[in-house]
């Protein structure tokens, strides 16, 4: 078993070393991950300016891109061997609801399913790395679990959420679908040294479809939240209608 783990808080960061920490004694464990913080940067690849990777004292690699940018380059060309296995977080911070579509941390482990390899995504629903070690030993079981699936079958993408609780090892286990959010708070607007107008995204907006089989449900209630993940964007329950109105045959 080879293991490649990733994130997007960037190879120095708490949440990182306490998944590795996890995962020994799982398999081989390969560690390419930022050089900065590079969360919200979703499924970008670098593609203005080469990447360089680096080795920290540690024997970690790291580079100078996204989280999709280290899986990607460890897959095609880092790495001696294909890994059997992607994982990428801890996350400081949630990953739930259309908040996946910006996760870096999703998105690496989704890089590593985008070639065929099972992968998941871990985070903290909430800031501050608190109870990290209990969210590290909840990570070690869900591996542990997920990897008894066939590996002859189909590779497999899950985001995990886990309550920042003492707790939380012992906390059910609920397999969820995603929620929704409302609309992002405005931007926050300041000021430059040099007078003109600077912008921050505003925070992100409340849950507003956190009912009972939801990823936000589910932590709201003290559980590790799981959520089985695809790539196909396809609204597949619309496309009858869209041939009908819009397609032209020859």
């Amino acid at each position: 078993m080879r293991i490649l783990i990733a994130n997007d808080d960037g190879y120095l960061a708490p949440g990182l070393q306490a998944l590795v920490d996890a995962c020994r004694g799982l398999g081989e464990i390969d560690v390419v991950a930022p050089e900065q913080n590079a969360s919200g940067t979703s499924n970008s690849l670098t593609l203005s300016r080469p990447l360089s990777a680096f080795t920290a004292a540690n024997g970690y690699r790291y580079l100078n891109g996204t989280p999709s940018d280290c899986v990607h380059v460890a897959l095609t060309g880092l790495l001696p061997q294909r890994p059997d296995l992607v994982i990428s977080g801890i996350n400081n911070g949630a990953n739930m609801g259309d908040d996946t579509l910006y996760s870096g941390t999703v998105a690496a482990a989704m890089e590593g399913f985008l070639f065929g390899i099972r992968a998941i995504a871990f985070s903290l629903v909430d800031k501050g790395w608190q109870h990290l070690d209990v969210a590290a030993r909840v990570a070690r079981g869900i591996v542990e679990q997920a990897l008894r699936a066939p590996a002859s079958g189909a590779p497999w993408l899950l985001n995990v959420n886990i309550p920042n609780r003492a707790d939380a090892d012992r906390a059910p286990v609920v397999v969820t679908r995603l929620g929704r959010r409302h609309a992002s708070e405005p931007v926050i607007v300041q000021q430059s040294p040099r007078g003109e107008p600077i912008y921050w995204i505003g925070p992100a907006g409340d849950a507003r479809e956190a009912g009972a089989g939801t990823d936000f449900h589910a932590t709201a209630e003290g559980s590790v939240s799981v959520t089985p993940l695809q790539v196909d964007l396809t609204d597949h329950a619309t496309l009858d209608a869209w041939r009908a109105s819009i397609a032209r045959r020859p």
